[in-house]
């Protein structure tokens, strides 16, 4: 079987986990721990990094951090993994769903006019017409790792009074107009679950420049304790603190991060050459994604059906698009603006396998299956 996406372990992980468990140092007491944030901090340039459990603990922390209260309203896209959304609602929060581009990411258009058309500023706030809820803030998401208009989603932010959260689960090394994703806005989100780029097996961080979000993350992640020996907590916390053992193999797979992003990229490359770069879902000429995931663009529903199967008829494990979180069953009756790109692309792209070990055998096997379900 050739496999979606699977973690690769090629560096330094068996040392340092052994490093963990030799020195007794297993839970989230321990240097890897400040080591991963030290280092994910430099490679994504932003001045500080709060290691979590998982990039939904992320995204929830950076949510609360970003001002969210029970009732307003968070504009996401509605092409995303239900992760983005979910944290959402654990803050009694509504997500009012957007369209997407031709890249996946957030259409910008559709933000534009839905803040022009449908909400109205009263008493220094962005009030959605149709539901009468204050507008907060906006999660933009780098889909499958390629950047989104980050400049002009923040503007737009700026504009209308709202918060910036991105989510950078899927673009650890991907590129803005120079600028590493994750550090895009005041507070970013990455995530190291098991078919990410780099992975620590379960595991994500928040990312910011700001010292008081940093302090208050890494309080919030902790339970919100207040003294160590004491046991006082003053506020509602959360057992979101990533443990060292996973910070240790995620450092040693940090360690390798530039050449997993140059094997991802060269092999979308050959992609690229056996089935067309009209076939495969590009990036923008201001970006550079890491190629966390190979979206393969069939010509409608029918082909992108003959494709999965075809493929999965001959062991080789391929994903469709998500299903747009709007007609998910817990966001059904959510707000969904003008949303009509997401289900064109979802009728049409197939994730082909993206390993960063992929193999030449592998990637014609692949192609030829592909081009076969294709046909002349």
């Amino acid at each position: 079987m050739i496999p979606l996406c699977e973690p690769v372990i090629s560096g330094r992980e068996l040392e340092y986990v052994t490093d963990c468990i030799e020195t007794g140092w297993v839970s989230s007491a321990g240097s890897y721990v400040g080591r991963f944030e030290e280092a994910l901090a430099d490679v994504v340039g932003a001045k500080y990094a709060v290691a979590c459990q998982s990039g939904t603990a992320a995204l929830h922390i950076s949510l609360i951090l970003a001002g969210v209260q029970a009732g307003e309203e968070v504009i996401v896209p509605t092409v995303t993994f239900i992760a983005t959304a979910n944290p959402v609602r654990y803050l009694g929060a509504y997500p009012v769903f957007l369209d997407c581009d031709d890249y996946c990411n957030m259409d910008l258009n559709a933000l534009r006019r839905f803040l022009e058309r449908e909400c109205v500023s009263r008493d220094g706030s962005t009030i959605n017409r149709t539901t009468g809820r204050r507008v907060t803030a906006v999660v933009p998401v780098h889909v499958f790792g390629t950047p989104a208009d980050m400049d002009a989603i923040n503007e737009l932010a700026r504009e209308y009074g709202l918060a910036v959260v991105e989510d950078a689960t899927e673009a650890l090394g991907s590129l803005y107009k120079g600028r590493r994703c994750g550090a895009l806005a005041s507070i970013g989100c990455l995530s190291f679950n098991g078919n990410k780029i780099v992975t620590s097996g379960g595991g994500g961080a928040i990312l910011t420049n700001d010292e008081t979000i940093a302090k208050k993350a890494r309080y919030l992640t902790t339970q919100a304790k207040e003294d160590g020996v004491e046991y006082i907590h003053n506020d509602v916390g959360y057992n979101y603190r990533m443990n060292n053992l996973l910070a240790a193999l995620g450092l040693a797979q940090l360690e390798t991060l530039e050449k997993r992003v140059a094997a991802k990229r060269a092999n979308f490359g050959r992609y690229e050459e056996a089935l067309g770069p009209a076939n495969m879902l590009q990036e923008p000429s201001w970006s550079q994604s890491n190629r966390w995931f190979y979206g393969y663009l069939c010509s409608d529903s029918h082909h992108k059906e003959q494709v999965l199967g075809a493929c999965l008829a001959a062991d080789i494990q391929v994903r469709p698009l998500w299903r747009p979180v709007h007609l998910q069953r817990p966001y059904i009756e959510m707000q969904a603006y003008e949303i009509v790109n997401a289900l064109r692309l979802y009728d049409r792209v197939v994730n082909l396998p993206c390993s960063v070990n992929l193999t030449e055998n592998h990637l014609v096997r692949v192609a030829a299956i592909v081009r076969e379900a294709t046909g002349p």
